[in-house]
């Protein structure tokens, strides 16, 4: 009889020590997340927001987290239930020549935090920058990686092949990453037919999952004509807001155009907040279309200016080009704002929760125009608040992201956890 219950202690241990692969029972797992941005590091866009939400959402469901991303020094710290471990960023040379100095310094960071933590069952990285450092890492430990691509280089030079060697590496690289990685996480459909074109990317690899945003985030009670009168607008006129990279992949000089032909018919301001390459070129071009008083380029702004005016507008523009999600969609939505949106846009619903045009100024206008004589009658920022809190909250994106980390760890031939 000792003899059973010991053979039973030793099975029981030997069993519990891997991990349930039974969706929300999952037992605790250690996630090696890398990323070039984090909200509390060296933020340059849409991905540092999506990292760290995620992975304070993959803490929050009882997994180990630990985050390595780029930082003004080496160090490391817990925030949010997240382990961040920052590498010291030389920003010298151009972004490949630096990204290959990040994964390098990644790689030994990496080395350091496992031998102190203990095995990582997975690795997750975003974006071609840390796809060196996963494959290095991959083939010296056998860890297996998930790849999310939030977007590709052939959309960010508004959908065409890049013909400088570094437009060429960086697509290298996010083949590499595709071709190299257990499975690949994209934010869209839109994205998911890029990828499969682009790089022969084959379906049964491919996950969709959203993006998402903390309910809430966004929305505030403020006056929206104190926030226009501090800008020199009058509090009663409607106001347009853009928010994003001024680059030709969003589309900004499209609603510069698009803003003449609204101004033409009714007062109204347009709000430009984001810096760039076409910054000054749209500035250049509202000049010349005799729409420069009605245009207010604020440039890169505090994120606390970006929320006052997601509440102060009348609505939000998004007249991408090329767009693999569109997180400022769902921060519209947040605030209960009515979106025009191009069709390069998979999110919105056409006159349900927003308005969808051509990705050419006349169609952006009419969408304008549309929204704009509507006001105080639609209730297309309503729905769009009801579908994000259904279907766009961080809980919910977690659970998903943790399914396709269930499929990858089953596929180890031997997992050991912690």
């Amino acid at each position: 009889m000792e003899s059973l219950n010991s053979l039973i202690l030793i099975f029981d241990t030997y069993f519990l020590n891997f991990p349930k692969m039974s969706g929300r029972s999952m037992k605790m797992i250690r996630i090696g997340m890398f990323s070039w941005e984090s909200l509390y590091s060296i933020r340059i866009g849409g991905i540092s927001p999506h990292v760290s939400e995620l992975s304070e959402a993959l803490a929050a469901e009882g997994h180990e987290v630990h985050l390595f991303t780029r930082g003004r020094g080496d160090d490391n710290e817990i925030i949010n239930g997240v382990h961040y471990h920052r590498v010291a960023c030389d920003q010298n040379g151009g972004i490949v020549e630096q990204m290959d100095r990040m994964c390098d310094a990644m790689y030994c960071r990496f080395l350091d935090v496992r031998e102190k933590a203990g095995e990582f069952d997975i690795l997750h990285g975003h974006d071609w920058h840390p796809v060196n450092v996963l494959c290095r890492i991959k083939a010296q430990f056998g860890l297996p990686f998930v790849l999310t691509f939030h977007s590709t280089e052939w959309g960010r030079n508004g959908n065409s092949y890049g013909d400088w060697w570094e437009a060429r590496e960086i697509s290298h690289r996010e083949w590499l990453g595709g071709y190299e990685s257990s499975d690949v996480i994209v934010t869209s459909p839109i994205l998911k037919e890029e990828i499969k074109q682009i790089y022969k990317i084959p379906d049964y690899k491919i996950w969709k999952i959203p993006n998402g945003i903390n309910v809430g985030k966004i929305k505030r009670n403020i006056d929206p004509g104190d926030v226009k009168k501090h800008y020199g607008i009058n509090p009663f006129l409607p106001v347009v807001l853009f928010t994003g990279r001024m680059a030709y992949q969003k589309g900004p000089d499209l609603l510069v155009e698009a803003a003449a032909r609204v101004l033409k018919k009714r007062d109204a301001r347009f709000v430009l907040i984001g810096d760039g390459g076409m910054r000054s070129h749209c500035e250049y071009q509202a000049q010349k279309l005799g729409i420069g008083n009605s245009c207010n380029f604020l440039g890169y702004a505090p994120d606390n200016t970006v929320i006052d005016w997601f509440n102060a507008c009348d609505l939000v523009c998004v007249p991408s080009r090329n767009e693999p999600f569109g997180i400022v969609v769902l921060e519209a939505w947040d605030a209960k704002k009515p979106v025009v949106a191009s069709d390069a846009v998979a999110l919105v619903e056409n006159f349900k929760t927003g308005v969808v045009a051509y990705k050419e100024p006349s169609s952006i206008a009419w969408g304008l125009n549309y929204v704009l004589e509507g006001l105080g009658r639609n209730r297309m920022g309503k729905k769009g608040h009801d579908v994000l809190k259904k279907k766009y909250n961080w809980k919910r994106i977690a659970e998903k992201t943790l399914e396709v980390y269930e499929k990858v760890i089953e596929k180890r031939p031997y997992h050991k956890s912690m």
